[in-house]
């Protein structure tokens, strides 16, 4: 196959644009799609909560340059830069490629070479392979003759750069053309050919710039190589490599991950998980690592003695004087940032809002780690510390103080007139607008524009409401041992204060999926599952102490009480299936398979919020496992029990709506009239089935 072929250093630097060009694009291509492609993270939203937000909690300035430093960060600059040369050197290469003559890839014509026009002379068809012979041929013939005269090597002399080879070459050039044209065999070569002198060889050139390959150069050329493919490339490659298996999907350090996986406990709490969290090799690179010698043991005493003054219980600061050195610096700046703590200090309130983005990325990998084992409390745990960090409030505390203004003063003040009981945001707004004023607006409270500030976000807050939930079989109106269960929720979004129009009937209910849709039929329908693309996002939390942009989580799953294991994992809500604005009925399904045994199987329905606090929902739910035997007998009571429709019965059954069977001898009439036919008119399934939920809800 490459007996013809010789390898030639490529000494105009014809090829070299088109190595790097390649080159270029295998690079950029996917690098500029990575970083401006928009977010494949579901639910991602820029939009706030409340548009118009004008509160400014305490050390704002603080929160609004951490955010600005982390916007620095996502935006990549160096890769940008990279981007924008690399592209301009591909605009470049592109440029010398369409200037550039490619000298040896030109086609040999010998009508140009003649200096004729194909058209005036002769007519030849390439394609057909055919060279008609024509009284033109004389022209041809005459014109050789003249420029033979003109240019044979005995009659010209060069001029300029021109050498005696290079009049030979051209004279030679001119007598293959003109062979090409009248001789049979030359000509038949260049038809079948291209090329008079038959089948040519063709070289392949290396793709580098004139300078490299010239002579003298050669030593450079052996540095460049061995400095890309056996530094630079292998660097790289290993860099990459390492940086893949460094961090886990969940963003964090595999080092840290091994560290909450062994910290792991089923009966684990909030106030003991953030103390877990605290031994991440993230919180070493804040607080400690090449960080160690900036800090002072004044600095820690300070944030002991601050926390200790915000109400940090005993325990907890014992478990921060058992440590030392960076995680029990890391340790106190969390504490510090959930008590919003001033710590009187630019470098030491930097480190605390530093600290708690490192906090979160680390809580999103103990809850995956928590979902493993399917213990209900450890995946609580999370859930709601999440709720803690993203609010900056401490565990246990009362919801109202999410709310802009609110201290502890004040929410004493308020939930002293409520019992021993926390008080929700959602009881708050349900006050009379007297009552709310009376105890939160006065001395040593709020004012009027605080207070409207904190009735703003009240009746923002995303408050879902369950409006329907219950399991099902697709196309059964019974379930059975072992059966692909669909537990379906119905819900709304429905803020304090909110009064939504009643629900139509015909929204509660669940249409069984087309047969022929087999997305929707093994429950990956990206409509159900809140995750078609022209669905709503959430809009992003409002959480003016977090110094990052946080886009919430809604989570639905089922669990056992009594054991207190998970049945169903948390299925994540993270974008609506409509517009949350006209309070439209929101379906979300898990899917799961019924138990080996009938009876009925009582669960606990866990809806919870991963950014607001006193919103989450619990539900019991009774899963009812029909005996197979027991639904076999009573289909076929059903069947029995249908009247034909030309008896006295069944005529009374069909005036009241009622099921009825056909006649035999309707049915052998059909028969015949539709033998090639089939029929689908046997009657329809009930797209609803019975549903086996208690209605007993309680707010978490």
């Amino acid at each position: 196959m490459f007996a013809n072929c010789t390898l030639l250093e490529n000494l105009q630097g014809q090829f070299f644009p088109y190595f790097v060009l390649t080159i270029l694009g295998l690079i950029l291509c996917p690098l500029t799609y990575s970083t401006f492609a928009p977010s494949k993270q579901p639910g991602v939203s820029k939009t706030p909560l409340i548009k118009e937000n004008n509160y400014k909690p305490p050390g704002n300035e603080a929160i609004e340059a951490a955010r600005r430093r982390q916007k620095r960060k996502e935006r990549r600059l160096k890769r940008f830069t990279s981007i924008v040369i690399g592209w301009a050197l591909f605009a470049y290469m592109a440029y010398l490629i369409a200037v550039t003559a490619n000298a040896d890839g030109k086609i040999w014509d010998p009508y140009e070479i003649l200096g004729i026009s194909m058209g005036e002379i002769i007519i030849w068809n390439i394609a057909d392979h055919t060279y008609p012979q024509t009284a033109d041929e004389k022209a041809i013939k005459s014109h050789y003759k003249k420029l033979s005269l003109k240019y044979h090597p005995d009659k010209i002399r060069p001029t300029g750069n021109q050498t005696l080879e290079d009049l030979n070459n051209h004279f030679v050039e001119l007598t293959k053309a003109y062979k090409a044209l009248t001789d049979e065999d030359i000509r038949n070569n260049f038809i079948q050919y291209g090329h008079p002198d038959g089948k040519q060889s063709f070289s392949i050139g290396i793709a580098l710039p004139t300078w490299i390959v010239s002579e003298g150069n050669n030593y450079y050329v052996l540095a460049v190589y061995g400095l890309l493919f056996g530094i630079l490339l292998p660097y790289y490659v290993g860099r990459w490599w390492y940086g893949t298996k460094k961090h886990t999907k969940e963003g964090v350090m595999t080092a840290s991950a091994g560290s909450l996986f062994r910290a792991y406990d089923e009966n684990i709490d909030e106030k003991k998980l953030v103390e877990i969290l605290t031994a991440g090799e993230e919180m070493r690179f804040i607080t400690g690592g090449a960080r160690e010698k900036e800090w002072i043991g004044s600095e820690e005493a300070t944030i002991e003695r601050k926390i200790k003054a915000a109400g940090l219980a005993d325990k907890q600061r014992k478990a921060i004087e058992e440590l030392d050195g960076w995680r029990r610096r890391a340790l106190g700046l969390l504490w510090a940032y959930i008590y919003r703590t001033d710590l009187e200090s630019e470098k030491l309130n930097n480190a605390k809002l530093d600290v708690t983005p490192a906090a979160i990325a680390l809580n999103k990998s103990f809850h995956a780690i928590a979902l493993a084992y399917s213990n209900t409390q450890p995946v609580m745990a999370s859930v709601r510390l999440n709720q803690c960090l993203v609010q900056a409030v401490p565990p246990h505390a009362s919801p109202l103080l999410q709310l802009p203004h609110f201290t502890n003063e004040v929410v004493a003040a308020i939930e002293q007139d409520g019992g021993k009981n926390q008080w929700t945001v959602q009881r708050f707004v349900a006050c009379p607008e007297e009552k709310r004023k009376r105890l939160c607006v006065g001395k040593g409270l709020l004012n009027d524009k605080q207070y409207a500030q904190a009735i703003t976000f009240a009746k923002a807050l995303p408050s879902l409401r369950i409006e329907s939930a219950f399991f099902k079989v697709m196309g059964e109106k019974y379930i059975t041992p072992a059966s692909l269960v669909n537990f379906v929720v119905k819900m709304r979004v429905v803020p304090p204060g909110s009064t939504p129009p009643a629900v139509d009937a015909k929204d509660l209910l669940d249409e069984d999926p087309d047969e022929t849709d087999v997305d929707a039929l093994l429950g990956r329908n990206g409509k159900s599952q809140g995750k078609a693309n022209d669905q709503s996002t959430t809009p992003l939390a409002h959480a003016p102490y977090f110094p990052r942009d946080y886009s919430p989580i809604w989570y639905i799953f089922l669990a056992d009480e009594k054991q207190g294991k998970m049945i169903v994992p948390p299925q994540p809500i993270t974008r609506w299936e409509k517009s949350t604005d006209n309070f439209a009925v929101q379906t979300f399904k898990l899917q799961f398979q019924a138990p080996p045994q009938p009876g009925e199987y009582a669960f606990v329905m866990h809806c919870v919020s991963d950014s607001y606090l006193g919103v989450d929902k619990k539900q019991n739910v009774t899963l009812v496992i029909s005996d197979p035997s027991k639904v076999a007998q009573i289909k076929e009571d059903e069947e029995i029990s249908e009247p034909e429709e030309d008896s006295l019965a069944g005529q009374m059954n069909a005036m009241r709506g009622g099921p009825v069977k056909k006649s035999k001898k309707r049915n052998n009439e059909d028969d015949d009239d539709d033998s090639s036919e089939e029929s689908d008119t046997d009657g329809e399934a009930d797209d609803q089935s019975e549903t086996d939920t208690d209605t007993d809800t309680d707010e978490e």
